[in-house]
Protein backbone atom coordinates (compact mmCIF):
# COMPACT_ATOMS: atom_id res chain seq x y z
CA UNK A 1 0.00 0.00 0.00
CA UNK A 2 1.40 3.38 -0.96
CA UNK A 3 2.03 6.23 1.44
CA UNK A 4 -0.70 8.34 -0.14
CA UNK A 5 -3.21 5.51 0.23
CA UNK A 6 -2.34 5.11 3.90
CA UNK A 7 -2.80 8.84 4.50
CA UNK A 8 -6.21 8.64 2.80
CA UNK A 9 -7.32 5.53 4.66
CA UNK A 10 -6.40 6.48 8.21
CA UNK A 11 -8.59 9.57 8.46
CA UNK A 12 -11.54 7.69 6.96
CA UNK A 13 -11.06 4.90 9.50
CA UNK A 14 -10.80 7.42 12.29
CA UNK A 15 -13.99 9.07 11.15
CA UNK A 16 -15.79 5.73 11.03
CA UNK A 17 -14.58 4.85 14.51
CA UNK A 18 -15.69 8.22 15.80
CA UNK A 19 -19.13 7.74 14.29
CA UNK A 20 -19.46 4.23 15.74
CA UNK A 21 -18.20 5.15 19.21
CA UNK A 22 -21.01 5.73 21.71
CA UNK A 23 -21.75 9.28 22.61
CA UNK A 24 -21.05 10.44 26.12
CA UNK A 25 -24.09 10.82 28.31
CA UNK A 26 -24.73 14.33 29.40
CA UNK A 27 -25.10 14.81 33.13
CA UNK A 28 -28.31 16.27 34.42
CA UNK A 29 -28.04 19.69 35.97
CA UNK A 30 -30.11 20.94 38.90
CA UNK A 31 -32.96 21.96 36.60
CA UNK A 32 -32.96 18.56 34.89
CA UNK A 33 -32.96 16.71 38.22
CA UNK A 34 -35.81 18.87 39.51
CA UNK A 35 -37.85 18.22 36.34
CA UNK A 36 -37.18 14.47 36.65
CA UNK A 37 -38.32 14.45 40.28
CA UNK A 38 -41.50 16.33 39.39
CA UNK A 39 -42.26 13.89 36.57
CA UNK A 40 -41.73 10.90 38.87
CA UNK A 41 -44.04 12.40 41.49
CA UNK A 42 -46.73 13.08 38.87
CA UNK A 43 -46.39 9.56 37.46
CA UNK A 44 -46.77 8.00 40.92
CA UNK A 45 -49.75 10.25 41.69
CA UNK A 46 -51.37 9.20 38.41
CA UNK A 47 -50.73 5.49 38.99
CA UNK A 48 -51.90 5.34 42.61
CA UNK A 49 -55.68 5.30 41.82
CA UNK A 50 -55.14 2.59 39.22
CA UNK A 51 -53.12 0.47 41.68
CA UNK A 52 -55.78 1.03 44.32
CA UNK A 53 -58.48 -0.14 41.90
CA UNK A 54 -56.55 -3.31 41.05
CA UNK A 55 -55.90 -4.14 44.71
CA UNK A 56 -59.53 -3.46 45.66
CA UNK A 57 -60.81 -5.67 42.85
CA UNK A 58 -58.73 -8.54 44.24
CA UNK A 59 -60.25 -8.27 47.72
CA UNK A 60 -63.32 -9.86 49.20
CA UNK A 61 -66.28 -7.54 49.74
CA UNK A 62 -65.57 -7.51 53.49
CA UNK A 63 -61.96 -6.44 53.00
CA UNK A 64 -62.91 -3.97 50.26
CA UNK A 65 -65.16 -2.08 52.68
CA UNK A 66 -62.21 -1.46 55.00
CA UNK A 67 -59.68 1.32 54.49
CA UNK A 68 -56.60 -0.90 54.69
CA UNK A 69 -54.62 -1.47 51.52
CA UNK A 70 -53.59 -5.03 52.34
CA UNK A 71 -56.56 -7.46 52.62
CA UNK A 72 -56.87 -9.31 55.91
CA UNK A 73 -58.13 -12.49 54.20
CA UNK A 74 -55.76 -12.43 51.25
CA UNK A 75 -56.34 -11.73 47.58
CA UNK A 76 -59.09 -13.43 45.61
CA UNK A 77 -60.66 -13.34 42.14
CA UNK A 78 -64.21 -13.74 43.46
CA UNK A 79 -65.22 -10.24 42.34
CA UNK A 80 -64.21 -10.97 38.74
CA UNK A 81 -66.00 -14.33 38.82
CA UNK A 82 -69.22 -12.75 40.13
CA UNK A 83 -69.14 -9.92 37.58
CA UNK A 84 -68.63 -12.33 34.69
CA UNK A 85 -71.31 -14.69 36.00
CA UNK A 86 -74.03 -12.19 37.01
CA UNK A 87 -73.50 -9.45 34.43
CA UNK A 88 -73.67 -9.68 30.66
CA UNK A 89 -70.08 -8.54 30.24
CA UNK A 90 -69.18 -10.57 27.10
CA UNK A 91 -72.16 -9.16 25.17
CA UNK A 92 -71.48 -5.61 26.34
CA UNK A 93 -67.80 -5.94 25.51
CA UNK A 94 -68.64 -7.18 22.01
CA UNK A 95 -71.07 -4.28 21.49
CA UNK A 96 -68.37 -1.81 22.57
CA UNK A 97 -65.76 -3.44 20.34
CA UNK A 98 -68.07 -3.64 17.32
CA UNK A 99 -69.44 -0.11 17.54
CA UNK A 100 -66.08 1.46 18.46
CA UNK A 101 -64.37 -0.22 15.50
CA UNK A 102 -67.06 0.92 13.05
CA UNK A 103 -67.12 4.44 14.49
CA UNK A 104 -63.34 4.59 14.11
CA UNK A 105 -63.43 3.35 10.51
CA UNK A 106 -66.20 5.71 9.39
CA UNK A 107 -64.82 8.70 11.28
CA UNK A 108 -61.27 8.36 9.96
CA UNK A 109 -62.44 7.74 6.38
CA UNK A 110 -64.89 10.65 6.20
CA UNK A 111 -62.57 12.99 8.11
CA UNK A 112 -59.65 12.13 5.79
CA UNK A 113 -61.77 12.87 2.71
CA UNK A 114 -62.95 16.18 4.16
CA UNK A 115 -59.45 17.16 5.28
CA UNK A 116 -57.98 16.36 1.86
CA UNK A 117 -60.65 18.46 0.19
CA UNK A 118 -59.88 21.42 2.45
CA UNK A 119 -56.15 20.97 1.95
CA UNK A 120 -55.95 20.49 -1.83
CA UNK A 121 -59.20 21.42 -3.57
CA UNK A 122 -60.01 25.10 -4.03
CA UNK A 123 -63.78 25.32 -4.35
CA UNK A 124 -66.16 28.19 -3.80
CA UNK A 125 -66.78 28.68 -0.10
CA UNK A 126 -63.78 26.59 0.94
CA UNK A 127 -62.65 28.94 3.70
CA UNK A 128 -66.18 29.59 4.95
CA UNK A 129 -66.96 25.89 5.28
CA UNK A 130 -63.62 25.27 6.97
CA UNK A 131 -64.32 28.05 9.48
CA UNK A 132 -67.65 26.40 10.29
CA UNK A 133 -65.89 23.06 10.86
CA UNK A 134 -63.34 24.70 13.16
CA UNK A 135 -66.09 26.55 15.03
CA UNK A 136 -67.89 23.24 15.60
CA UNK A 137 -65.00 22.15 17.81
CA UNK A 138 -66.09 24.74 20.38
CA UNK A 139 -69.65 23.34 20.56
CA UNK A 140 -70.05 21.05 23.63
CA UNK A 141 -71.45 17.63 22.62
CA UNK A 142 -73.97 17.82 25.47
CA UNK A 143 -75.71 20.73 23.74
CA UNK A 144 -76.60 18.47 20.80
CA UNK A 145 -77.98 15.57 22.86
CA UNK A 146 -81.66 16.59 22.66
CA UNK A 147 -81.82 17.44 18.92
CA UNK A 148 -79.82 14.32 18.08
CA UNK A 149 -82.18 12.15 20.10
CA UNK A 150 -85.24 13.58 18.35
CA UNK A 151 -83.52 13.09 15.02
CA UNK A 152 -82.77 9.44 15.78
CA UNK A 153 -86.35 9.02 17.04
CA UNK A 154 -87.75 10.44 13.79
CA UNK A 155 -85.54 8.07 11.78
CA UNK A 156 -86.59 5.12 13.97
CA UNK A 157 -82.99 4.49 15.00
CA UNK A 158 -83.47 4.39 18.78
CA UNK A 159 -82.19 1.10 20.25
CA UNK A 160 -80.17 0.32 17.13
CA UNK A 161 -76.48 0.15 16.35
CA UNK A 162 -76.81 2.89 13.72
CA UNK A 163 -78.53 5.22 16.16
CA UNK A 164 -75.67 4.61 18.55
CA UNK A 165 -72.89 5.11 15.99
CA UNK A 166 -73.97 7.78 13.50
CA UNK A 167 -73.95 10.80 15.87
CA UNK A 168 -70.44 9.83 17.01
CA UNK A 169 -68.75 9.75 13.59
CA UNK A 170 -68.68 13.54 13.18
CA UNK A 171 -65.36 14.72 14.67
CA UNK A 172 -64.26 18.22 13.55
CA UNK A 173 -61.03 17.99 15.54
CA UNK A 174 -59.96 14.96 13.48
CA UNK A 175 -60.55 16.95 10.29
CA UNK A 176 -58.35 19.74 11.63
CA UNK A 177 -55.50 17.36 12.59
CA UNK A 178 -55.57 15.52 9.26
CA UNK A 179 -55.69 18.75 7.25
CA UNK A 180 -52.59 20.02 9.02
CA UNK A 181 -50.79 16.81 8.13
CA UNK A 182 -51.96 16.85 4.50
CA UNK A 183 -50.67 20.42 4.18
CA UNK A 184 -47.15 19.12 4.90
CA UNK A 185 -47.21 16.56 2.06
CA UNK A 186 -45.37 17.97 -1.00
CA UNK A 187 -47.79 18.93 -3.74
CA UNK A 188 -45.21 17.89 -6.38
CA UNK A 189 -45.86 14.22 -5.62
CA UNK A 190 -49.53 14.59 -6.44
CA UNK A 191 -48.88 16.76 -9.51
CA UNK A 192 -46.53 14.11 -10.92
CA UNK A 193 -49.24 11.47 -10.49
CA UNK A 194 -51.84 13.74 -12.09
CA UNK A 195 -49.54 14.24 -15.09
CA UNK A 196 -49.36 10.46 -15.44
CA UNK A 197 -53.14 10.36 -15.68
CA UNK A 198 -54.12 9.49 -12.11
CA UNK A 199 -57.45 10.82 -10.92
CA UNK A 200 -57.88 12.84 -7.75
CA UNK A 201 -59.30 9.80 -5.94
CA UNK A 202 -56.44 7.59 -7.15
CA UNK A 203 -53.91 10.13 -5.89
CA UNK A 204 -55.66 10.20 -2.52
CA UNK A 205 -55.72 6.41 -2.18
CA UNK A 206 -52.31 5.56 -3.66
CA UNK A 207 -50.16 8.49 -2.50
CA UNK A 208 -51.74 10.53 0.29
CA UNK A 209 -53.09 7.68 2.40
CA UNK A 210 -49.86 5.59 2.45
CA UNK A 211 -47.84 8.67 3.38
CA UNK A 212 -50.30 9.41 6.19
CA UNK A 213 -50.09 6.08 8.00
CA UNK A 214 -48.56 7.48 11.22
CA UNK A 215 -51.19 10.15 11.72
CA UNK A 216 -54.01 7.84 10.61
CA UNK A 217 -52.91 5.27 13.19
CA UNK A 218 -52.75 7.93 15.90
CA UNK A 219 -56.18 9.44 15.24
CA UNK A 220 -57.69 5.96 14.86
CA UNK A 221 -56.53 5.06 18.34
CA UNK A 222 -57.82 8.34 19.76
CA UNK A 223 -61.24 7.88 18.15
CA UNK A 224 -61.43 4.25 19.28
CA UNK A 225 -60.60 5.13 22.89
CA UNK A 226 -63.12 7.99 22.86
CA UNK A 227 -65.87 5.80 21.38
CA UNK A 228 -65.13 2.99 23.83
CA UNK A 229 -65.33 5.31 26.87
CA UNK A 230 -68.36 7.29 25.69
CA UNK A 231 -71.15 6.91 28.21
CA UNK A 232 -73.70 9.70 27.83
CA UNK A 233 -74.97 9.11 24.31
CA UNK A 234 -75.14 5.27 24.55
CA UNK A 235 -76.91 5.66 27.90
CA UNK A 236 -79.57 7.87 26.30
CA UNK A 237 -80.10 6.11 22.97
CA UNK A 238 -79.94 2.45 24.10
CA UNK A 239 -82.47 0.79 26.42
CA UNK A 240 -82.14 -2.81 25.26
CA UNK A 241 -79.69 -4.66 27.57
CA UNK A 242 -78.50 -6.75 24.62
CA UNK A 243 -77.35 -3.61 22.78
CA UNK A 244 -75.71 -1.80 25.68
CA UNK A 245 -72.04 -0.95 25.55
CA UNK A 246 -69.69 -1.92 28.36
CA UNK A 247 -69.70 1.42 30.28
CA UNK A 248 -73.52 1.56 30.22
CA UNK A 249 -73.92 -2.11 31.08
CA UNK A 250 -71.55 -1.85 34.02
CA UNK A 251 -73.54 1.10 35.33
CA UNK A 252 -76.73 -0.99 35.31
CA UNK A 253 -74.97 -3.78 37.19
CA UNK A 254 -73.79 -1.27 39.79
CA UNK A 255 -77.33 0.00 40.25
CA UNK A 256 -78.80 -3.50 40.46
CA UNK A 257 -76.42 -4.94 43.02
CA UNK A 258 -75.89 -1.86 45.18
CA UNK A 259 -72.51 -0.79 46.50
CA UNK A 260 -70.16 -3.70 45.94
CA UNK A 261 -66.71 -2.13 46.05
CA UNK A 262 -64.73 -5.14 44.86
CA UNK A 263 -67.15 -5.88 42.03
CA UNK A 264 -67.27 -2.23 40.96
CA UNK A 265 -63.51 -2.08 40.78
CA UNK A 266 -63.39 -5.39 38.92
CA UNK A 267 -65.86 -4.01 36.35
CA UNK A 268 -63.78 -0.85 35.98
CA UNK A 269 -60.62 -2.90 35.38
CA UNK A 270 -62.41 -5.09 32.83
CA UNK A 271 -63.65 -1.98 31.01
CA UNK A 272 -60.20 -0.38 30.95
CA UNK A 273 -58.21 -3.51 30.10
CA UNK A 274 -58.82 -3.44 26.31
CA UNK A 275 -57.75 0.20 26.13
CA UNK A 276 -54.57 -0.55 28.07
CA UNK A 277 -53.76 -3.35 25.63
CA UNK A 278 -54.41 -1.05 22.65
CA UNK A 279 -52.11 1.61 24.06
CA UNK A 280 -49.33 -0.86 24.86
CA UNK A 281 -49.38 -2.23 21.32
CA UNK A 282 -49.73 1.11 19.51
CA UNK A 283 -47.98 3.63 21.76
CA UNK A 284 -45.22 4.10 19.19
CA UNK A 285 -47.76 5.01 16.51
CA UNK A 286 -49.48 7.43 18.90
CA UNK A 287 -46.25 9.27 19.71
CA UNK A 288 -45.14 9.26 16.08
CA UNK A 289 -48.51 10.53 14.93
CA UNK A 290 -48.49 13.42 17.41
CA UNK A 291 -44.90 14.36 16.52
CA UNK A 292 -45.72 14.59 12.81
CA UNK A 293 -48.62 17.04 13.22
CA UNK A 294 -48.57 20.73 13.89
CA UNK A 295 -49.18 19.99 17.58
CA UNK A 296 -45.82 18.19 17.89
CA UNK A 297 -43.68 21.23 17.26
CA UNK A 298 -43.17 20.70 13.54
Amino acid sequence: MSTETQHMTVPATARDAASIAPKRRTKLGPAGIAALVVLIVLAVAWLLPFVWAIVTSLKSETDAASASLWPAHGFTFDAYAKVLAEGNVPTWAWNSLFTSALITLITVLTSALAAYAFSRIRFRGNKAVYIVVIAAIAVPPQVLIVPLFYEMLAMDLVDTYWGLMLPQVVQPIIVLILKQFFDQIPVELEEAARVDGASRLRVFISIVMPLSRPILAAVSIFVFVWAWNNFLWPFIIINDPQLMTLPVGLQTVKSAYGIQYAQNMAMAILAALPLIVVFLFFQRQIIKGISTTGFGGQ
